[in-house]
C-alpha cells in the first residue's frame, strides 16, 4: 500500500505541477462558464464548480504533503551523509530536527555570532 501511494503521490505531483495541468484547469473553467447560460446559471451549475473547487485542492494537500515529506527526508539523509563525511563536523547536528525550538534558537544565535565575528 505504501509503495502504491508513494508512486501515486509522485506521479500526481509531477502531473499537477505541469503547464498542461494548468491549461486543462483553465479549459474546464471556461467550459463551465460557457455552459452557464445553457443551465440558466442554476444552483446545480454553481454547485458543480464549487464542489470541484473545494474537493480537488483538499485531496491534493495530502498528496503534496507526502511528496514534500519524502523530499525533506531525502534531503536530511543527504546532509547527514555530508556531515558524517566531513572531518571536524559536529556529528551532533545529525539529528537537529529532533531539537526543541529553544535549542534550535540557541544554535541560530551561535551561528549569528560566528557570522558577525567573521565580518568584523
Amino acid at each position: 500500500m505504501n509503495d502504491f501511494f508513494r508512486s501515486l503521490a509522485n506521479s500526481t505531483a509531477t502531473a499537477v505541477g505541469s503547464p498542461w495541468a494548468f491549461i486543462v484547469a483553465v479549459i474546464i473553467v471556461m467550459i463551465w462558464a460557457l455552459l452557464g447560460p445553457w443551465f440558466h446559471f442554476s444552483d446545480t451549475w454553481q454547485l458543480t464548480i464549487n464542489t470541484t473547487a473545494s474537493m480537488v485542492p483538499s485531496l491534493m494537500v495530502f498528496l503534496i504533503q507526502n511528496t514534500q515529506n519524502r523530499d525533506a527526508r531525502a534531503t536530511h539523509l543527504k546532509l547527514d551523509e555530508l556531515l558524517r563525511a566531513v572531518q571536524g563536523a559536529r556529528l551532533s547536528f545529525l539529528s537537529l530536527e529532533h531539537l526543541s525550538e529553544d535549542e534550535l534558537g540557541r544554535l541560530e544565535d551561535e551561528f549569528s555570532q560566528l557570522r558577525s565575528r567573521r565580518h568584523d
